[in-house]
This record gives structure tokens, sequence and C-alpha cells, in this order.
């Protein structure tokens, strides 16, 4: 009988258990993703003024939504239009999204609060502008839970006389799950979204969380995914910008501000580059993505016209072609919400992969994410490390559900294990990574082109041929297990050591032989080793996961 090396991670928010399973695939195929959604919404949000650059007029600002209604009639493509309010009382906005097709197109709210909004509802306006952007003055973070309801009630009553019916969309960079499951009760709305995962981006840091797609957040987070109906505001959050999978997490790693890769058209070196756009949508549309892959195209008006033309006319036909060719869906942010709502009951698990990386580049990556926990594998060099793992708890309460904003900068956490952005340094970079001892010596794991696939269903499976030794290294994700082995040889003496750079803020607060206790914002939560121990090595590593028998169970 053939023995293998097994690792199983069973990662635990509170109760439900999070994990990773393998399985095998035939090699030669990269990638295989079974005919899975692949939606794309077109999300314009707009703004009356723009304070911060005096030669962008109102007028310009309307302007470009008028081109984006043009060239989106000129490939026949629906979207998503959210409207700020104080562009929804504009008569000009009001007459020109009225015109639009009721089937194909969408009219929303956007909710930052602006000074119209805020003495409406009888409140007093703190901004130094009429729409200001500081966290605890235009988002509804900055006000307290009774005021986020008045502002709410104003909102969703203009928009009735308006419209003559209530917003089915709201979105904002960040907006708090009292809004969120206040919109929902009162007003029935039916989808949301918020700004992808960024790290001090504009002063606005949402880290760790539901990477892609969509999820049911926390009835006390908004941010943080629940585990269970109970627990959950059941309006799906859409992540937004289409960040690069490979590029975005670690952009701009050793600087204060996180640089952004996104399908934003008026980025040069992603949204507004041909080349680029389309390597992206060739990997969203092939890529293996369990129950649906998610991106969202469009761009809010603010940047003007002039910026964002270029990426607009490279993006519009080709979602156009890939929608004729049945590639993709198009749809209202709307639509993709009452999809979700009638087809999951809670979040479901889905995943984003690269398994070519654009001309020029050697990394390859997955992200997993569940209910529970996300992970993110990541190729570079013909090595492999968990770049990211960080679990998720209902129970975790944000800071702003229950108390206004006071800073001008906002955050959103969860839990982390591992985070190879914030524990990395300019010179060494964090992660937990795949090594092994041979002849004697520690190595990095090298290997091939993984291959990966989601025909089973609630399961992703890898395959990585191993080029440091004859054998595969095998891991398979589901929603509350991991599993990690290594077949073809069984005298691999191989490990996990987690690094990070040398002054990294760190949760764990103790190692010991069976137990990895950690405290994050107030919040206890370990990792307990079932079968097997951790250890600290004396090669710097924060801890090495060791297996008992070829095995390792965790609970964390």
């Amino acid at each position: 009988m053939k023995k293998y090396w097994l690792v199983v991670l069973v990662l635990a928010g509170v109760s439900p258990v999070l994990s990773f399973t393998t399985t095998v695939r035939h090699p030669g195929i990269l990638a295989k993703g079974i005919d899975h959604p692949k939606i794309v919404n077109i999300v314009n949000f707009i703004r009356l003024l723009e304070p911060r650059d005096p030669k962008i007029t109102e007028d310009v600002l309307y302007q470009t939504v008028v081109k984006q209604v043009a060239i989106m009639k000129k490939y026949k493509l629906g979207g998503t239009f959210l409207l700020q309010y104080d562009a929804l009382l504009d008569p000009r906005y009001q007459k020109l999204l009225k015109s639009l097709p009721r089937d194909s197109c969408e009219i929303g709210a956007w909710w930052e609060i602006p000074q119209p909004l805020v003495e409406r509802a009888g409140l007093k306006w703190r901004g130094r502008y009429p729409w200001d952007w500081r966290a605890n003055i235009g988002f509804s973070t900055g006000y307290s839970p009774a005021e986020r309801e008045k502002l709410a009630d104003v909102y969703m009553r203009d928009f009735r006389k308006i419209f003559g019916y209530y917003p089915k969309s709201v979105a904002s960079w960040f907006i708090d799950a009292h809004t969120l499951n206040y919109m929902y009760q009162k007003y029935h709305i039916v989808a949301s979204a918020n700004c992808k995962d960024q790290y001090g981006t504009d002063g606005y840091t949402l880290w760790g969380g539901y990477w892609n797609q969509a999820y049911y957040p926390s009835k006390i987070n908004s941010y943080m995914p629940a585990q269970d109906e109970a627990g959950q505001i059941p309006v799906p959050i859409f992540r937004m910008l289409g960040s690069d999978p490979v590029r975005q997490y670690d952009n701009g790693l050793g600087s204060a501000r996180q640089g952004v890769t996104t399908l934003e058209p008026v980025y040069e070196h992603a949204g507004g580059d041909s080349t680029w756009v389309n390597w992206f949508f060739k990997e969203f549309t092939r890529g293996a993505s369990m129950e649906f892959a998610y991106t969202q195209a469009g761009q809010e008006n603010s940047f003007t016209w002039d910026a964002m033309a270029k990426g607009f006319e490279i993006q519009m036909p080709l979602i156009a072609r890939l929608k004729a060719e049945h590639k993709i869906k198009v749809e209202t942010l709307a639509a993709s919400g009452m999809w979700f709502r009638k087809k999951y009951k809670v979040t479901p698990a889905t995943s984003e992969t690269v398994t070519k990386d654009i001309d020029g580049g050697n990394r390859k990556t997955v992200w997993f994410d569940s209910r529970f926990y996300r992970a993110n594998l990541l190729w570079e060099n013909n090595t492999l490390k968990f770049r990211d793992i960080h679990l998720f708890n209902q129970k975790f309460p944000s800071v702003y559900e229950t108390n206004a904003a006071t800073s001008n900068e906002c955050t959103f956490f969860t839990l982390p294990l591992v985070d190879g952005y914030i524990w990395s340094s300019a010179g060494k970079i964090a992660g937990l990574q795949f090594k092994a001892i041979k002849d004697g010596k520690e190595i990095l794991l090298e290997g091939k082109d993984p291959v990966v696939e989601d025909a089973t269903p609630g399961k992703l499976k890898i395959s990585w041929p191993l080029t440091s030794f004859a054998a595969v290294l095998k891991i398979a994700l589901t929603e509350q297990e991991l599993k990690i082995t290594v077949s073809g040889n069984n005298t691999i003496d191989w490990y996990l050591d987690l690094a990070t750079g040398p002054n990294a803020s760190l949760p764990f607060k103790k190692i010991s032989a069976h137990e990895v206790a950690a405290v994050f914002e107030g919040m206890k939560y370990k990792a307990i080793a079932v079968r097997g121990s951790f250890s600290v090595p004396l090669n710097g590593a924060v801890f090495r996961m060791n297996p008992e028998n070829n095995t390792l169970v965790l609970k964390l």
C-alpha cells in the first residue's frame, strides 16, 4: 500500500470550522472551469460636483454620464446608474436616466452623504464642501444610527417622488450594517456593493474580507460575512471595481498607501490598457469560479470622460462581444442581487483563478472564499505559498455599528491568520511557505504550472506537479475544510512555515505545542492542533506546522 503525506487544516471562527481538501486532476490541463455563470455589472455612479478640482464643473460631470450612456447604447449594453443625493435632485440627470430602457438599465442609490441630504434630514452639515469625502462626513459611518435612518428616509422619499419607486440597489465605498439592514427592512433593497479590498487608499481600508463575488454580511458588521441565516442581512454585497487577482493585493508593498490595479478604465496600466483588459477577461471567463464569476465594469463620473474614454472604448466592445458569444452575462446590480438571493440561503463558496499571468509576468493565483474564511495561494518563481488566510466571524462587531466615526479615515478588518501584505516589509515578504528538507538542507518546494478545476460541486481542486521531488502536491478547498497531500513519494519531509517582516504587528499571544492563541481588535481566537503540533523553528519563522503521523489537524 502506498503511503502519502497528508496535512489537514481546520480553520474555525466561532462554531463552524474552516478547512481545505484535495483531489487529483489529469496533468496537462492548466485550468478547467465548468459552466458557471460569468456575471458582469456595468456600474456608473454619479456625483453632482467635484470640489477637489475647479476644472471639473457640474457640466463636465454631467457630460461624462452622457458619454457613458451613449457608448453603452452603441454596444447595446445595459447597466446600473447610482445617484448621489445631490445628483438625484438635478433635473438633467432625472431626464437622462428616465430615458433609459427599464428592462436593461437600473437607477439606484450611491450612498455618499452630501450637504443637501444632511440638511433636509434636519441635521447640521460639518463638511468643508457641499460634498466632503472624509469618512466621518461623507459616509453613513459618520452619523449615529438614528441619524442614519433619517438620512435614508429623506433619500428614499425623494427618489420615489422623482422616479415613482424605491431603488433596489444601494452601494457605497463602505456602508454600515445598521443602514443596510434598515433599508432592507423598510425599503426592501435587494443588492449592495462596496469597495474592493484595499489598504489606506483615499483613507479607506477594507482588509481581509470576502475577496470577490458577493456575500451576505453580518448584522453587526457589514464587511464581515455571516455564517448563518440568523446572523446575516439578506442583502448580498458585491465587491466593486474588478481587482487584478494577482497584483492588486500587494500593490505598493512597503509604502504607506496601496496602489490600484483594477478594471476601472481610468488606470492606464490596467482598465485603460488593452493588453491588461483582454488578459483580465480571458482569465475571468475561463477560470475556475465554483459557483459563479463576477466582476464590475464602469466608472464614477468624478474622473471625467477625458480620463476614462480610452478605457471605455476598449472595454465596452469586448464586453459586448463576450456577451454575444454567451461567455458572460451582462445585467444590472439589482438583477444579480435577486438571482443571488433566490439561489443562495447563505454565502456560497466561490473562487477566482489565474493560471496564466499577463505577458511578462510569472505569477499565478487562486482566491478561495467561503462564509467561514478566505485563502489565497500564490505561485511565483515556481514556488508556492499561502499569501493570505483570514477567518470570518459574524460575532466580530464593527466599531461603527453603534458609534459614529470620528476620524477622517475608516477601517474594516477580519481575523488574520496569514497576512502577506500588512505583515510584510520592503525586505521580507510574509506568507505561509511550502518547504521541505532535501539533502539535509531546507528548501522551498518548487514545481510546474498548477492545474485547477471546479467540476465537483463545492470543491476546488488543485494539483501542483513538483520538480524538487518526483511527486504531486494536491490541495482541495471546500467550505469548511482544507487538505494537502503529496502523492508519488512517501519520503518527503515537508512542512509549512509562517514568515513575516521583522516589525510586523502580529496577533499571536502564545505559541505552545498544541495551541496558537491570538487577539485582534479585542477578539480572542486561537488555532488548536488536534493532531500534530506547533513549534517555533530556529530559522526565524513565526511558527511551523508539524504533522503527526503524516497528518496535521488544526482548529482555530
